[in-house]
């Protein structure tokens, strides 16, 4: 590349960061306190200094502008509730007796009251808190917590950007309270809303702040002109304000499109675009609208959300094409990255160079600005080395096999459809399996308890040999399973006491794959993971669960099912590979399940689970996009599980996500059985099934698992009987929302005896066939 000198102006930033500390300190915080072993004060107290750290970090890289307001104790979105004081009345004894432990009670629930309903934000695997708002909603301002924030960064002498959630995404996000009647659209609260914001971004202005970012993702998703007008008329009136900070209105995951010329236009005085996958759109709009004279541009050329290097010489190509007042950052927040490559000591160093946390892509946007204001040439040692690391990758034998891609060829249309129409299965299936109405089942996973995870820690360190951890692991599967039949549940499950996570335990069996030891990334609340990175061609050299689901069928006459992760959802919990398209990997992962689960059949494995909680989230943000990533992701799901006999029933199953968007989807997967997440949404799953015409059998969830309360017997009965009013009794099952990984044993127990007992007392109340 020709060394060229750009904008002196150019300026390096990000949106925000990661949240939990080096060693999840934040998670070990707020659990301590939950627990009553860490004061509130103490909570505080490594609250603030994480901030502190991960400030100094930026800094000390070269980012001029630090965010504040993105950390959290559990979810940006609710901390936006609060600060527009959108409590649900529910809560509000709770928020004014004592704030924290209100919020935390909105988030987790208590057992007197349920919380808000949790959902993807947009296409990713983070989890954020449903805003319930209805006609009689009311908002105050409360920016204490922006504020405080705010100050204690320039205190520490930084150059400091508030970040808040935007009004038109805020409202776009949120449903209508219960109760509330059906056809309010929480949007019409905008007038209302804005005064709200007008007196947060005047607060800020008073603290110090010279500008304040002001995220608007909704923006781009396909929007209505009401939608449009809605955001024009927001950022006339906040750009319109006399007593304000500059506005820095940012857009990412995909291309603003209709909103850009909208945005373009508004009196704020810089927008964030997302140049990644976006790039080519967006770059096109840009030009359409004459681009944005007298406004700032931050580029998001870094791909915040994808573990990749960054392509310097591409990057700088767009850079330079843009307009002269330019700054550079990621496509998004680092939320979606772990933190640091640095820890990792068990991936090969040269693969390592292949990838960048928040860390490394904090040095790649500055090495960007830095080669933006003072010229290419002044970092031609960096971009070298990059080249060379770009060639190590695609060059690397851990990319391409040979036979994966022979065998991927050589799939036909006969390989996804199952041998017999779903009237004959299910006919199949109830005599194979001799199953109740409303039979009663889990979905997966029993709670990890302490010696396990002790266990697995001391085979790890090799304080333990395999023979003593599988010990603990076959008596676990005794205890789920003599539970279980106990309890009275008609399907039952092993537990996954062997499985460190859903994806996470498949591919580290599964060639192609590499685990991290360190990369933890918030999935909601505190609950962290540990996505995979998906490097190469992807096979399995052996079986994966058979052996320990055929150790739990030992142990009962009842049906046992086999518990796979569908090739979706390793690919969206995974950091994917970006050198070929999604679809071609789905399909290789598909390949390799389907071996899995031809073995459980073949070790007599009568019924199937096959996780796909991903295919909704994973779903592009924009309609045009969506027919050709459901056409492989559904197809991916029947390559998988299509080879079986009619009279092995198999399953999937998902949670926390709009599935009213993919009720089509959800039919073309030719799944027997499905079950979903249904309680904090009041069976609203249920009821888009119904008007569908689905016609399999279904399980939405009448048990909030990611909550710690204990549904009553009533509770999970009144939910099963609004399911039966959508679903009838011969297709309708009985289960939690989602895996009982995360939660304790006592709550389970009770939790599941109350479904079994509701399920007996709903089964009763049937009229005699």
């Amino acid at each position: 590349m020709t060394p060229k000198p750009a904008a002196a102006a150019a300026r390096a930033t990000v949106y925000g960061y990661p949240r939990q500390g080096p060693n999840r300190e934040l998670k070990k915080a707020i659990e301590g306190y939950w627990k009553g072993r860490v004061t509130a004060g103490a909570l505080r107290g490594t609250a603030a200094e994480l901030r502190r750290s991960n400030w100094k970090q930026l800094a000390d890289a070269g980012v001029h502008e630090v965010p504040t307001g993105d950390f959290s104790y559990y979810d940006h979105v609710l901390d936006t509730s609060v600060m527009v004081g959108a409590v649900p009345q529910r809560h509000r004894e709770a928020v004014a007796a004592d704030p924290l432990d209100g919020y935390f009670a909105m988030a987790r629930g208590t057992q007197d009251v349920a919380p808000l309903e949790m959902t993807k934000w947009f296409d990713t695997n983070y989890h954020y808190l449903v805003p319930e708002l209805g006609p009689d909603t009311g908002f105050s301002a409360d920016s204490t917590k922006q504020v405080t924030e705010l100050r204690e960064a320039l205190a520490l002498g930084h150059t400091a950007r508030p970040v808040l959630v935007g009004p038109v995404t805020y409202l776009l996000l949120a449903k209508p309270a219960p109760g509330v009647a059906a056809g309010f659209e929480p949007l019409t609260l905008l007038d209302r809303l804005l005064p709200v914001y007008a007196e947060v971004l005047a607060d800020l202005r008073a603290a110090g702040a010279e500008w304040v970012q002001i995220d608007e993702p909704a923006l781009v998703q396909d929007r209505t002109p009401a939608e449009l007008n809605a955001a024009a008329r927001t950022y006339r009136e906040l750009g319109g304000l006399a007593d304000r900070p500059k506005l820095l209105v940012a857009s990412y995951f995909d291309r603003l499109g209709e909103a850009l010329p909208v945005l373009a236009k508004a009196p704020v005085e810089g927008l964030a675009l997302d140049f990644t996958d976006a790039a080519a759109a967006n770059l096109q709009d840009l030009a359409a609208v004459g681009g944005l004279p007298g406004k700032r541009l931050v580029a998001g050329v870094v791909d915040g959300r994808n573990i990749w290097i960054n392509d310097y010489e591409k990057s700088l190509a767009t850079l330079l094409g843009l307009a002269d007042r330019v700054d550079v950052a990621a496509s998004c927040s680092l939320l979606h990255v772990p933190l640091d490559t640095a820890p990792e000591r068990d991936i090969d160093p040269q693969i390592l160079r292949w990838l960048a946390f928040a860390g490394q892509k904090t040095a790649e946007i500055v090495t960007l600005a830095k080669g933006l204001a003072r010229g290419t040439g002044t970092i031609t040692a960096e971009i070298a080395a990059n080249r060379a690391d770009l060639a190590s990758r695609t060059n690397s034998p851990i990319t391409r096999d040979p036979a994966v891609r022979a065998r991927t060829a050589a799939i036909t249309d006969a390989d996804g459809r199952r041998s017999q129409p779903y009237p004959e299965r299910a006919a199949a299936q109830r005599a194979h399996l001799g199953l109740p109405l409303l039979p009663t089942t889990t979905i997966g996973s029993f709670p990890q308890t302490g010696e396990l995870r002790a266990a697995r820690a001391d085979l790890r360190a090799g304080r333990i040999g395999t023979a003593g951890y599988e010990e603990r692991v076959k008596a676990e599967i005794g205890e789920v399973i003599a539970f279980q039949e106990k309890t009275g549940i008609d399907v039952l499950v092993h537990g996954e006491p062997e499985r460190n996570d859903m994806v996470q335990y498949f591919a580290e069996q599964l060639t192609g794959y590499l685990a991290t030891q360190h990369g933890w990334v918030q999935s909601y609340g505190t609950r962290y993971v540990r996505p995979p990175v998906l490097a190469g061609d992807i096979s399995r050299p052996e079986p994966m669960t058979v052996r320990w689901t055929s150790y739990a069928q030992s142990l009962t006459g009842r049906p046992v099912k086999g518990m796979l992760t569908g090739p979706v959802t390793m690919l969206a919990w995974s950091f994917v590979r970006d050198d070929q398209p999604l679809g071609e990997t789905a399909r290789q992962v598909a390949l390799a399940l389907r071996d899995e689960v031809d073995d459980l059949e073949n070790a007599g494995t009568s019924v199937i689970q096959v996780d796909e909680p991903a295919l909704r989230e994973t779903l592009p943000l924009r309609a045009a996009d969506r027919a050709g990533y459901l056409d492989w992701a559904t197809g991916s799901f029947r390559l998988t599980t299509s080879g079986v006999r009619p009279d092995t029933q198999i399953h999937t199953h998902m949670c926390y996500a709009e599935f009213g968007d993919i009720v089509q989807a959800i039919d073309d997967l030719d799944a027997d059985v499905i079950s979903l997440e249904a309680a904090r949404s009041h069976m609203q799953v249920a009821r888009e099934l119904a008007a569908h015409g689905y016609p399999r059998e279904a399980g939405p969830g009448v048990y909030d698992i990611h909550s710690p309360r204990v549904p009553g017997a009533d509770e999970a009965a009144a939910l099963l009987r609004k399911g039966l009013e959508a679903i009838p009794a011969e297709r309708l099952w009985v289960n939690p929302d989602c895996g009982l990984k995360t939660r304790g044993w006592p709550e389970t127990r009770a939790s599941l005896e109350n479904l079994v007992a509701a399920a007996r007392t709903v089964r009763g109340e049937l009229p005699a066939s």
